[in-house]
């Protein structure tokens, strides 16, 4: 696809707000402003990106709130034990509440349609929520870990959990505010309406821009995964051999285990790779090229959503695979509308007969619940619960 004049002249305003021209005007030659043959279309891409947004919304929302739901009903001292679990299904669906404004925008063409105070809200959400969820999984598979290691009375463990979640938290906050205190709803050059995007002081918008973005490499994914991934593998290692009727659960637990670090992997490394890619263009380490620039867009863009897919899968992969939690979930539901043909208690008696499985060592991990069912397989007493 050619450059349209309106997309010429949006482009060249960017490269004037990033310092690249004026007196770098003779740089310009490395950019090749002409002509963009084979970029993506934005007419048919915004769209289908709004449908993917969506798409992850609906399901966040759903998934999310079952979770917050599952985790309510427990009782105060299961509570205790799942509070990783319980702050990272509120960070999730946080994420998953404002997306459906970003879709807004994107169907409108990047225009921003709901005023200044909105734009600065609805980021600061969207950023302290994803922050969180980062976050709480590095700290529940360092506590999954110690829970599964330490003696079940281990002192100050049961304090620290709410502390750590309001540090968590506040780190969130602190690393999302420098970029939502730029933000803008300006109104676009082309008429139209406003946009909402980060607005630098003049002569530093690339080094602001390229500072934030390594930022975020840093906090949302070069420190965050190497924790999980070693805590992962030392829970994994940890399960020891054991009978011949536990072996499979055992097998199956450290394959789960080792799921929550894969799947952290596949969701952000894509966009990570294509966030350092745009960073090192920025800073002139890579020859700029239309080419480059229609790539980075639309990677950028589509691996955004692969990201923010895990919302999604946290709380089926840390929840809803676990067998006592299936279990619960079934009782919740069946046993409340099946009281009348016996099934309730036909229920009731197979949930008592895997009692053990739920009330194992809760070992918070990962994304979004717990490895209850990977802990129990080697705890001396299933009701026992860590502190």
């Amino acid at each position: 696809m050619s450059l349209s004049s309106s997309d010429l002249t949006e482009l060249l305003e960017l490269w004037e707000e990033l310092n690249l021209t004026g007196a770098a005007h003779h740089n310009l030659s490395r950019v090749e402003a002409v002509v963009c043959s084979g970029a993506i279309s934005h007419v048919a891409f915004l769209p289908v990106l709004s449908v993917l947004y969506v798409f992850i919304s609906l399901v966040g929302l759903a998934a999310n709130a079952l979770v917050l739901w599952l985790n309510l009903r427990a009782g105060r001292r299961r509570r205790e034990t799942h509070l990783y679990v319980l702050n990272l299904a509120v960070a999730d669906l946080c994420v998953a509440v404002t997306l459906p404004a970003w879709a807004a925008s994107l169907l409108r063409g990047g225009r921003w349609p709901f005023g200044a105070a909105a734009c600065q809200l609805a980021h600061l959400v969207f950023s302290v929520s994803l922050f969180g969820s980062i976050f709480f999984l590095a700290c529940m598979s360092a506590d999954r870990y110690l829970a599964a290691t330490r003696p079940a009375g281990a002192p100050g463990r049961k304090a620290a959990r709410p502390l750590t979640c309001v540090l968590a938290w506040l780190l969130a906050l602190a690393a999302s505010v420098p970029e939502v205190y730029f933000l803008r709803a300006v109104e676009s050059s082309h008429g139209g309406g406003a946009v909402c995007r980060p607005v630098y002081p003049a002569g530093s918008a690339r080094e602001w821009t390229a500072g934030l973005q390594l930022s975020f490499f840093v906090l949302g994914f070069a420190v965050p995964f190497p924790v999980i991934s070693v805590f992962c593998l030392l829970l994994a290692a940890a399960l020891p051999p054991g009978g011949s009727d536990r072996d499979g659960r055992r097998r199956a637990g450290r394959r789960l285990v080792l799921a929550y670090a894969a799947v952290f992997l596949a969701c952000w490394l894509p966009f990570h790779g294509a966030l350092l890619l745009d960073t090192l263009a920025l800073l002139g380490a890579l020859p700029f090229s239309c080419r480059l620039e229609s790539f980075l867009d639309a990677a950028l863009h589509l691996t955004q959503c692969c990201a923010l897919l895990h919302c999604c899968v946290n709380p089926v992969l840390y929840t809803l695979l676990r067998h006592g939690r299936r279990m619960r979930l079934n009782h919740n539901f069946l046993l409340r509308y099946s009281s009348k043909a016996g099934l309730a208690r036909l229920i009731g008696a197979s949930q008592a007969e895997d009692s053990a499985v739920d009330y194992g060592i809760p070992i918070p991990m990962g994304s979004h619940a717990e490895l209850c069912s990977v802990g129990d397989s080697f705890q001396q007493e299933p009701q026992q619960e860590p502190q």
